[in-house]
């Protein structure tokens, strides 16, 4: 598996990239159909991880440079900024609203906040694995930083997954639950499989289940509905 995941990576990357860039599309379309702010936000979401593997993608070829750096700073800062947005996702898909939605939006505009920091205070290097050079964050990183990269990672995963649960009882709807697990699951499969360097390879593809199955909840549910 190792050998197959080596030899297709940079190949892979570019396909992922072009179909979170779709998914991205769609939603937007959805939203815009819609009205509904869920799919907007889910489609941010698709946007910031399409940026995140375009970004790497083009590292081959623009190589090490300024160049590289302003991009994958811009990388680091986008994902800080929207992936929180899975947070805000939950009282919008479960239609609730008072005091819980208005904290859940301080909250990921907290951790917006933060991302948006640490996108900045990344100390970067660059790392070449699998054919794929790209800026990486560097032992120099500040401890906070790296302490909010992991809340980033696996606190904003794990309530998608609980009330992912939730929706899915309440709606009869598997696919927020669905995007939460599968985002979780391979970003667990690096570890496990002893494949710690190629552990932003492997999480793509739980980054693109997710952001797909968030496609499909819009299709199904929200469209043609205004909030």
């Amino acid at each position: 598996m190792r050998t197959l995941l080596l030899a297709i990576c940079p190949y892979a990357i570019g396909i992922i990239a072009v179909l979170e860039l779709v998914i991205f599309i769609l939603l937007i379309r959805r939203f815009r159909e819609s009205g509904r702010k869920v799919a907007l936000f889910m489609g941010l979401i698709s946007l910031g991880l399409f940026l995140d593997a375009a970004v790497i993608v083009l590292g081959r070829l623009i190589g090490e440079g300024a160049l590289l750096l302003f991009l994958s700073r811009i990388r680091y800062v986008a994902h800080g900024v929207l992936i929180p947005l899975m947070l805000i996702i939950i009282p919008y898909a479960l239609e609730a609203g008072g005091i819980w939605k208005k904290l859940t939006w301080l909250l990921t505009i907290l951790l917006m906040l933060l991302g948006c920091a640490e996108g900045f205070a990344n100390v970067l290097e660059y790392s070449e694995t699998a054919g794929v050079l790209r800026c990486v964050s560097s032992d120099a990183t500040p401890a906070w930083a790296s302490a909010v990269s992991g809340i980033l990672s696996f606190g904003t995963v794990i309530p998608v997954i609980i009330f992912g649960i939730v929706i899915w009882i309440r709606q009869k709807d598997p696919n927020i639950f669905l995007a939460g697990f599968l985002m979780f699951l391979f970003a667990g499969l690096g570890p496990v499989g002893g494949n710690m360097d190629l552990i932003f390879f492997i999480s793509m593809f739980g980054e693109l289940a997710m952001v797909f199955f968030y496609y499909r909840y819009t299709r199904r549910y929200v469209s043609n509905k205004k909030e």
